[in-house]
């Protein structure tokens, strides 16, 4: 099989085939684009997300923490607590292993949630450091937001700009290849994307005004994540492509490489839906908080469909390989 998430079709037949036993407590289940499970505890739910990176050479810490926490905020939750796992191959040092937690606990402070738990461990079943990390929040059960809550004529909003994070990845991993044909001015605000990754604040604020559904934008990029929402809620999307804000060193480094950055690995970025009578509602609570938001499409009965003035119609199709691995394989 490629490199990446398993496709789709994959999923549902040999994973979500397999999950036949039920508790009653258990709310939302896995599912194609719901970011989160979750479980009932009276007038509270618990709400749970687990996340792997495998992706990334540096910053694992970081991008470990606010990946997970990102996934919980998708539901308009506040992330409490965090479990991170790490797999290190033997070589690690004390040192690999202390400045993985440094980072770690300073992206954990930023978005105030606790590491409460987990596991390391030294094994030769891996040739480079992972981490695996499973966030955990709380929310009255009224209040939960879900990606299969997207309705018909719902307006559809991204948060800041696409590709932020594979950009970021690139620039910091694969630096030396960029300077053949990147200024260095260029590879260093594409690095500094790092620090935007977190959707905590959009989440929570997008919670609070009422949208009918959210979804955290990471492998199979701005594209992947709406094709997504719409499967997720069992109606169509349409997306005006050229809407969609890009950063330009994300457009430099996508078009030296040959990948398509709509299709790049986005955390960072959140998709949500909501009421056409409720949207200046959302752009205002953004706008009050200084965070970004841009209008992007709208939810439609059946087809999923980009459009745009350069390529005019054309189907949205479902997440593919995302455009990272390509990236390091070029």
């Amino acid at each position: 099989m490629e490199i990446g998430k398993v496709p789709t079709e994959v999923l549902k037949e040999v994973i979500f085939s397999n999950l036949k036993n039920r508790r009653p407590e258990v709310l939302v289940r896995p599912n194609i684009g719901e970011d989160c499970a979750v479980v009932d505890f009276g007038d509270y739910v618990c709400v749970m997300s687990t996340d792997p990176i495998t992706g990334a050479a540096k910053d694992i810490g970081s991008l470990a923490v606010h990946i997970s926490c990102n996934d919980i905020a998708s539901s308009g939750v506040e992330p409490l607590g965090i479990m991170l796992t790490i797999m290190a191959p033997p070589h690690t040092t004390k040192e690999d292993l202390s400045l993985v937690m440094s980072e770690a606990n300073k992206a954990a402070a930023s978005v105030n949630v606790e590491i409460i738990g987990g596991h390391t461990e030294i094994t030769d079943a891996v040739n480079r450091m992972i981490i695996s990390a499973t966030a955990i929040g709380r929310q009255l059960k009224e209040k939960l937001v879900l990606s299969e809550g997207a309705k018909i004529d719902d307006a559809v909003f991204m948060t800041k700009y696409t590709g932020l994070e594979g950009t970021a990845i690139i620039a910091r991993d694969l630096e030396e290849k960029l300077k053949e044909k990147i200024s260095d001015a260029t590879i260093q605000t594409a690095q500094e994307f790092l620090k935007d990754i977190s959707v905590v604040k959009e989440g929570i604020t997008a919670g609070e005004v009422g949208v009918h559904s959210m979804h955290d934008v990471t492998e199979g990029g701005i594209f992947g994540a709406l094709w997504e929402l719409g499967e997720a809620s069992g109606i169509g999307i349409e997306i005006y492509e050229d809407q969609i804000p890009m950063r330009p060193e994300t457009l430099e480094i996508c078009h030296y490489l040959s990948i398509d950055p709509m299709r790049l690995i986005s955390s960072g970025v959140m998709v949500m839906t909501i009421a056409q009578d409720k949207k200046e509602a959302l752009m205002e609570a953004f706008k009050r908080e200084n965070l970004i938001l841009t209008e992007i499409g709208r939810m439609v009965e059946k087809d999923r469909i980009i459009i745009s003035a350069a390529k005019g119609i054309r189907a949205l199709d479902p997440p593919d390989v995302d455009e990272l691995y390509k990236a390091f394989e070029n």
